[in-house]
């Protein structure tokens, strides 16, 4: 079931949110809880029952494994780490045999000419969130971090709705204290007019943004794994139009998790803060799935020595760790080019912060980071969204094949750009090709100023770690107020939404 969908908007979340307070608000605490977990995995079975026996088992046997590690008075003993190894070793397996063996297959057949075949194995939707999120309980388990035994808490932790299919990563010491919290079982205002704000700046971003974008890169990157041609402009069109579909997709879906989970009285942790604002890889990486960023740092980052063993191990274990997260998104060798052009690029920027430890604090030279930032983002895109290494590269060969009509006008840049690979030869281009990706480029700019939705709800605590993200002068001009502006505001964006629903379109990150 997907948010943007009528069944859901007009059946699923009101029966939902009404029984379970209903429920809780005549004191039945652990009733409203199994009715939340009920239809929560109702929610999950929707898309394909046969699946739900896997997010079950997974279930139960993390919930097994955490008792019987939380249990061990021995800190650290080899009985312990043997039930860790075997608790992380089972939720890997299952995450690589349906995540991965196709892939292996394939490509083991295409570097030694074999002809191995298994049946076509259909990923199970959420199962890389699932699975990392109670990887990490079970290792703050083993670190003697977690004593959850109320196994209610523990499945909606897991299987909680508004998070399940797609995150945010929720740590349990985020999660599990709000569901003993005797206000959660009792709907307040409040919590019910900022719920349905976020969800709704959500699903007009998806539905009306995102998709529309979406209308534009498609057919780009369609050509582009074909083998079709390219011009310049058609690439670089393609290329930004699937950097705004993206954002406004997985903003959209972050919103409308965060404002699903506010309307039961949960409050989640951030997962995307204007990543497009960055003026640097390192910052880009601390904005955009935030918590899988988190997920990383702390369970394989620092597990694999941080940087506590000189600086190219550290620089080495940040790629390892990019790798794999590029390789977490999809089974394919473009996303794993993808990871390691992030983990390059985090080492590049790591090397020139300590050589050339000068703050960024001028308009000018902010304005120079940020930009190239963005270039090099938008780059890393084309390998992520291409469904082919060849038709990422054909994206690529476009993008620096430049139209003739701008030899000789570009200046003294010109010839720097030829050194490092820039061509023009790609003919003479229309006006209407400058006019669009115009347009394109001001979208982006609109997302270097604009504020975030949580910025904009900084007034009601959106999520867990409100505080510590940075307000701006726009957010408190335009921070949102229950007042007739707003009312109508989100009526118009609502109606909007609804009108576009009849073109149902999955998350992006659905396919992770």
């Amino acid at each position: 079931m997907l948010f943007n969908s009528y069944e859901f908007i007009f059946l699923f979340l009101p029966v939902s949110l009404l029984v379970f307070f209903y429920i809780g608000n005549i004191g039945h605490h652990r009733i409203a809880l199994s009715w939340l977990v009920g239809v929560s995995l109702f929610f999950y079975a929707w898309w394909n029952p046969a699946y739900l026996g896997l997010l079950l088992f997974s279930l139960l046997f993390n919930y097994a494994c955490g008792v019987a590690l939380s249990r061990q008075t021995h800190k650290y003993s080899n009985k312990k780490k043997l039930a860790l190894w075997i608790g992380v070793g089972i939720n890997l397996s299952l995450l690589g045999y349906f995540k991965y063996t196709n892939f292996l297959v394939d490509s083991i057949n295409a570097m030694t000419s074999q002809n191995w075949h298994v049946d076509n194995i259909i990923l199970p939707l959420a199962i890389s969130f699932f699975t990392f999120q109670q990887i990490a309980y079970l290792v703050d388990a083993y670190r003697g971090e977690t004593r959850e035994y109320n196994f209610l808490h523990y499945s909606l932790f897991v299987v909680f709705f508004p998070q399940l299919i797609a995150g945010p990563i929720v740590h349990h010491r985020e999660m599990l204290p709000q569901f003993a919290k005797p206000e959660t079982y009792r709907p307040q205002f409040a919590n019910l007019a900022v719920g349905i704000t976020i969800f709704v700046i959500g699903l007009f971003k998806k539905v009306v943004i995102a998709d529309t974008f979406a209308g534009y890169a498609s057919p780009v990157f369609q050509i582009a794994d074909s083998g079709g041609p390219l011009n310049c402009f058609q690439a670089w069109e393609g290329a930004i139009s699937y950097t705004l579909q993206l954002y406004f997709d997985f903003s959209g879906y972050s919103d409308m998790a965060i404002g699903l989970a506010r309307l039961f009285g949960i409050r989640l942790p951030l997962n995307f803060n204007a990543p497009y604002q960055a003026c640097n890889i390192i910052e880009f990486w601390r904005r955009w799935h935030m918590t899988l960023s988190r997920f990383l740092r702390d369970y394989l980052y620092i597990a694999l020595g941080g940087n506590r063993k000189g600086e190219l191990r550290r620089h080495l274990n940040l790629l390892a760790t990019m790798l794999l997260g590029g390789l977490w998104h999809g089974a394919g060798w473009n996303f794993v080019v993808w990871g390691g052009l992030h983990g390059v690029y985090l080492i590049i920027n790591h090397v020139w912060q300590r050589l050339v430890p000068v703050e960024i604090n001028r308009w000018w030279s902010r304005c120079i980071a940020h930009t190239v930032t963005l270039l090099a983002v938008v780059i890393g895109w084309v390998f992520f969204r291409a469904t082919t290494f060849d038709g990422a590269l054909s994206m690529l060969n476009a993008m620096i094949n430049l139209p003739s009509n701008l030899h000789g006008r570009i200046g003294p840049l010109e010839q720097f750009m030829v050194e490092i690979g820039f061509r023009f030869d790609s003919g003479y281009l229309a006006s209407e090709h400058y006019v669009k990706l115009g347009l394109l480029l001001f979208w982006l700019w609109i997302l270097t100023v604009w504020p975030t939705t949580q910025q904009l709800m900084k007034n009601f605590e959106p999520a867990i770690d409100y505080k510590s993200q940075v307000q701006g002068v726009l957010a408190n001009k335009l921070a949102w107020r229950p007042n007739a502006f707003w009312s109508a505001l989100l009526g118009i964006m609502a109606v909007l939404s609804i009108l576009h629903l009849g073109s149902i379109s999955e998350f992006l990150y659905f396919q992770f």
